[in-house]
């Protein structure tokens, strides 16, 4: 199992909009799928823009597809500023 880490930038403009976007996406996956995201952003704006994460821990190997799918079905890509970057995590496994 995987984590995925998706950040991005938005402006302080589109903000409100994207997030009620991103909250609407993530509860349709969390149902779908069992996962249970966040969505977190950097305390402080710069150059007016404001940097989001997106996290979705413990998903299985179709998950990233899927999320895909759901972003662009959400249109989040006319609300973000530049690219959705995604960075992937797992657990180091227990010392024995």
């Amino acid at each position: 199992m995987k984590d995925l880490y998706i950040y991005y930038q938005v402006k302080d403009e589109h903000a409100q909009a994207l997030e009620a976007r991103v909250r609407a996406l993530q509860a349709r996956l969390a149902e779908q799928s069992g996962v249970a995201p966040q969505l977190k952003r950097r305390p402080d704006s710069k150059d007016g823009l404001q940097t989001w994460m997106e996290i979705y821990p413990v998903v299985g190997e179709g998950f990233a597809g899927e999320l895909a799918a759901a972003t662009d079905e959400a249109g989040l890509l006319a609300l973000t500023h530049g690219q959705r970057h995604t960075e992937v995590f797992m657990d180091l496994p227990p010392c024995a």
